[in-house]
C-alpha cells in the first residue's frame, strides 16, 4: 500500500495541473475505483458541464494531492468561439455557484483580489477581472433605498507579482485585510491544465484558498483562511499547458488512432507514471519546463475575464443587471 501511495503521489505531481477535475480523472484511472473520501457530482446545463468535487477526508486529500474542500468546475468548450449566449449562460451559472459557496449576508464586505502579472498576457487574468469588478465600498452612503441589500460593499485590488513589486502578494493582501476587515476574499488567478482543451474554456472555483504561482512551479505564500483569518474563495482559469502534458496527449491520441496504434503496442502496457518518466527522459529539460499558451490568448483572456467578472458582479450585486454592468463602472 505504501509503494502504491508513493507511485500515486508521483503521478499526481507529474501531471502538473491545478484542476481538481483533471486530478480526479487521473487518480480514478490509476486506482480503477472510486476515490475514498472524494464525492463527485456532474450536471449538464445546455453547453456547460458543471462538476463538483468534494474532498472530505485526509485520505482523499492525500490521494488527490489537494486540500480538503469543495472544487467546482464549469466547462464550456464553446467559449473559444466567442459565443455570446453561452458566455451569458456561464456567467449565470458561475454566479449561482458563488452565491451558494459564499453564503454571504447582504451587508458583507468583499475584497476581490486579481492575482498575476498584467505585463504577461497568460498571467493577466486576475488584473483583467478586477478592471471589470463593480466596486462599491466607497459608495455605500449614496446607494438609493431601492438598491439597498442588492449592492454589497465590494473593493478590488491587483497587487502585482513579487518580480514587479518586491513584496510578497500575501503580505500586501494581509495588510489590506487587517485594515478593511472584509467578511470574504475572492482571489482570481491563472491556472495550468493538463489538457489543452480546457485552456480558457474552464473555470474552477473552490473554498480552499489559493497559492499564487503554483501552476507554473513558483509556489508563494498561500492566501487561505488559515493565513488571512478570512474565508477565501479561489477562482481560476487555465491559460497554459505544460509541454510534457501536450506530448502525453499526443501519444494517447496516436495510441487510440487505428492507423498508428500498432506503433505504440509496447506503450499500452506501461502505466501513466512510466509514460511520464519516459517523456522526461526523452524531452530536453528546457522543453519539459516549457509552458504553452494559444496564439490568440489576448482575445481569449479578454473574453474569459469578462465572463468571470460578470459572474462575480452578479453574485455580489444581485440588483445590478450584469448585461448593463459597464454603466456602473464609472462610479467615482
Amino acid at each position: 500500500m505504501e509503494h502504491n501511495e508513493d507511485v500515486l503521489t508521483g503521478l499526481v505531481h507529474s501531471y502538473r495541473t491545478d484542476l481538481a477535475v483533471e486530478t480526479k480523472e487521473m487518480v480514478a484511472r490509476h486506482v480503477n475505483r472510486d476515490i475514498p473520501g472524494v464525492n463527485v457530482e456532474t450536471a449538464e446545463y445546455d453547453e456547460v458541464t458543471v462538476t463538483r468535487v468534494d474532498i472530505l477526508s485526509p485520505e482523499g486529500a492525500r490521494m488527490m494531492g489537494k486540500v480538503q474542500g469543495r472544487y467546482i468546475t464549469l466547462e464550456a468548450p464553446g467559449l473559444r468561439r466567442k459565443n455570446t449566449p453561452l458566455q451569458d449562460n456561464v456567467m449565470k451559472l458561475l454566479a449561482g455557484e458563488l452565491v451558494t459557496l459564499a453564503a454571504l449576508p447582504p451587508q458583507a464586505t468583499v475584497l476581490v483580489v486579481g492575482l498575476g502579472n498584467w505585463n504577461v498576457t497568460p498571467d493577466a487574468l486576475g488584473p483583467r477581472v478586477t478592471d471589470e469588478i463593480v466596486v462599491t465600498r466607497h459608495l455605500q452612503d449614496y446607494v438609493s433605498p431601492e438598491l439597498k441589500g442588492g449592492i454589497r460593499s465590494v473593493c478590488a485590488l491587483s497587487p502585482g507579482v513579487l518580480g514587479l513589486t518586491g513584496i510578497e502578494t500575501a503580505e500586501i493582501v494581509a495588510g489590506v485585510v487587517s485594515r478593511l476587515k472584509p467578511q470574504l476574499i475572492m482571489c482570481i488567478d491563472a491556472l495550468a491544465a493538463a489538457s489543452s482543451n480546457r485552456v480558457t474554456t474552464t473555470i474552477q472555483i473552490s473554498n480552499t484558498g489559493i497559492h499564487p504561482g503554483s501552476g507554473v512551479g513558483n509556489k508563494r505564500f498561500g492566501l487561505t483562511r488559515e493565513s488571512l483569518g478570512v474565508p477565501v474563495i479561489a477562482i481560476g482559469v487555465p491559460t497554459v499547458v505544460h509541454a510534457t502534458s501536450i506530448a502525453q496527449d499526443t501519444i494517447n491520441t496516436l495510441m487510440e488512432h487505428a492507423h498508428f496504434s500498432r506503433y505504440f503496442k509496447s506503450m499500452r502496457d506501461l502505466s501513466a507514471t512510466d509514460r511520464q518518466q519516459i517523456l522526461r527522459q526523452v524531452l530536453p529539460e528546457t522543453i519539459g519546463d516549457l509552458m504553452v499558451t494559444p496564439k490568440e490568448i489576448d482575445t481569449l483572456i479578454s473574453d474569459i475575464a469578462s465572463v468571470v467578472a460578470g459572474g462575480i458582479n452578479s453574485a455580489l450585486h444581485p440588483h445590478i443587471d450584469y448585461n448593463n454592468v459597464h454603466k456602473y463602472l464609472n462610479f467615482n
